[in-house]
């Protein structure tokens, strides 16, 4: 589940009865340029891309025996090097052979291994012979029974552990029909584990999982997108009523740090049409997590867990710096500034003449100052800006991913040293931990 199959949401799945979790797609060549990193604060490991600090893969010892991490990748040799930095700490390897995205098709990734049965056996044989833990993979199916039952007999040759078989072709989508009677016939025609998936449309409680693999012959079933609506889908005694279902995922986005934008989009994918009621609308502004746990009254929750682990050190997205895994890189040395660690939050200003940039502009005509200027620091993917102002200079101490929110950024810590906001507000409005 692409953005979904994160830890939050892995570990929910976890509680309410899954018996084995995958994450989204991840490619490999973005775990190339990570490090892996212990975070003693919350108990994770985690794996984290140098160049920007973003956590590209964060997992825990409560899902390490049950969690696979689905590859995409068209490489043999850089899918095996992906292998090795995680195969310690998951419980198995899945090749992506199934994804028609197009990002995935032109990059040789996904469906494209499906007309290309030598480079995905290459990929399958590379990982079996030189693994510890189970590899598998997920395809799709063929409009032939005959087709598909090629392919799958030859990437069963390989050794996987088993087969994931979503039973619709590269070019159908969710309104067109699972074709089950193809998946029955690879499971009557295959000596290894085969996992339905595609059958979301037919599952709307739990009784009917089991309904859908028997329908599919099979040993297994995989859900994505009846899962991403409402996990409870796993629990025999029912679904839950969804509030719950996204109180027990927003506590689990706050205990690991989950960034903002990834739990918004998970939580979104539950309410569905129920974004355009009064109380979606409103969460649909928020650009926080402790913004989106105040709609479901943890926003005190999610607060105190940051003032924790703020206290403890966690290295989160606001500590992101560049050269951050390099400790004897030159710090950058900022004279005569005045540095704050003030955060600017879009969703924080509702209109553009409230941005701390327009509020510095207003300030300067109606003193008659001149206005300000800015200069920018780019280092990787990362940005910070000074503001100069009257002869003075002004930063946040955040590093951003773009220089329109770096300006703001030092513009805020600069209307704050001139009384045009108060630090309540800033700890009210998150930009601010104390």
């Amino acid at each position: 589940m692409v953005r979904v199959g994160t830890l939050p949401m892995r570990l929910l799945a976890l509680d309410y009865g899954a018996d084995i979790v995958y994450t989204e797609e991840l490619i490999d060549w973005k775990f190339l340029k990570t490090v892996r990193r212990e975070n003693d604060v919350l108990g994770t490991i985690d794996f984290i891309d140098k160049t920007d600090g973003t956590v590209v893969f964060r997992t825990c010892p409560q899902e390490k025996d049950r969690v696979v991490v689905q590859l995409g990748t068209c490489d043999a040799n850089r899918a095996l090097k992906v292998a090795k930095l995680l195969e310690k700490d998951i419980a198995g390897i899945d090749i992506n052979m199934g994804c028609p995205k197009e990002f995935s098709l032109k990059g040789g990734m996904g469906a494209a291994l499906l007309v290309n049965p030598n480079k995905a056996k290459e990929i399958l044989s590379t990982l079996v012979h030189n693994l510890k833990i189970p590899v598998t993979c997920k395809i799709r199916v063929f409009d032939s029974i005959e087709d598909t039952l090629q392919l799958v007999q030859q990437l069963v040759s390989t050794g996987i552990a088993a087969i994931a078989v979503h039973g619709r072709t590269k070019q159908e989508r969710p309104q067109h029909a699972n074709r089950n009677y193809i998946i029955k016939a690879i499971g009557q025609n295959t000596n290894i584990p085969v996992i339905a998936n595609g059958g979301s449309k037919e599952i709307e409680q739990y009784s009917d999982i089991e309904t859908f693999r028997k329908d599919c012959g099979v040993s297994s079933v995989m859900l994505a997108r009846t899962a991403q609506a409402n996990c409870s889908i796993f629990r025999p005694e029912g679904l839950k009523d969804l509030d719950d279902v996204i109180i027990d995922y927003l506590k689990y986005a706050v205990d690991y740090d989950n960034s903002p934008n990834n739990t918004k989009y998970c939580v979104q994918n539950m309410l569905k049409e129920l974004q355009e009621t009064p109380r979606g609308k409103k969460f649909l502004e928020c650009q926080t997590l402790e913004q989106i746990c105040e709609i479901w009254n943890l926003r005190q929750y999610c607060k105190e867990k940051h003032l924790e682990y703020n206290g403890k050190g966690i290295v989160s997205r606001r500590q992101v710096s560049p050269n951050m895994f390099c400790p004897a890189s030159k710090k950058l040395k900022m004279e005569n500034t005045v540095e704050m660690s003030y955060a600017f939050i879009r969703a924080s200003y509702p209109t553009d003449p409230d941005l701390p940039k327009s509020k510095l502009i207003s300030w300067c005509n109606k003193n008659k100052v001149e206005k300000p200027r800015y200069e920018i620091i780019n280092e990787d993917k990362l940005f910070r800006a000074i503001v100069y102002l009257d002869g003075k200079k002004y930063s946040s101490t955040y590093w951003e991913k773009n220089k329109k929110f770096a300006e703001q950024g030092a513009a805020l810590v600069c209307i704050w040293s001139l009384g045009l906001i108060d630090t309540q507000t800033l700890i009210d409005t998150g930009s601010t931990l104390k």
